[in-house]
């Protein structure tokens, strides 16, 4: 299975498992951002729009827009899809604080969106990181 084809099959999976979630769908009427996450290997942009995603491009171009970005190696993803994750690995700030995970960009934008971004980012321990 070509890397590519693993990589789109994952954002299909992602987009139906958070679409479905029914704490998203409670609490994401004003969920609309576009961030990225960068994993190292890859990088993907989740484009949201009233908490449902409206689409998700893999391995984006230089001028690809995006609001924020969470950055960290593939291996901090990894233990971050884990479930459970492993200490220091549960959540953004931990991640941030302690391993290599950065939040860059339009952070405002991030805040407004905390609870719905932290409750989507959580479905990555069902779906797995796609590193």
């Amino acid at each position: 299975m070509s890397t590519t084809y693993a990589a789109d099959r994952w954002a299909t999976e992602f987009q139906h498992v958070s679409d479905d979630d029914a704490e998203l769908s409670a609490h994401g009427r004003y969920f609309s951002c576009d961030y990225l996450l960068d994993m190292g290997e890859r990088s993907y942009i989740v484009r949201v729009h009233r908490g449902k995603i409206e689409e998700i491009v893999v391995d984006p171009g230089p001028l690809e827009a995006y609001q924020f970005a969470l950055r960290a190696s593939a291996d901090t993803w990894r233990k971050f899809s884990q479930d459970p994750p492993p200490p220091m690995f549960h959540g953004i700030w931990a991640a941030s604080f302690r391993e290599d995970m950065s939040l860059e960009g339009d952070l405002l934008v991030l805040m407004q969106n905390l609870r719905c971004l932290t409750r989507q980012l959580e479905l990555l321990r069902v779906t797995g990181a796609p590193v």
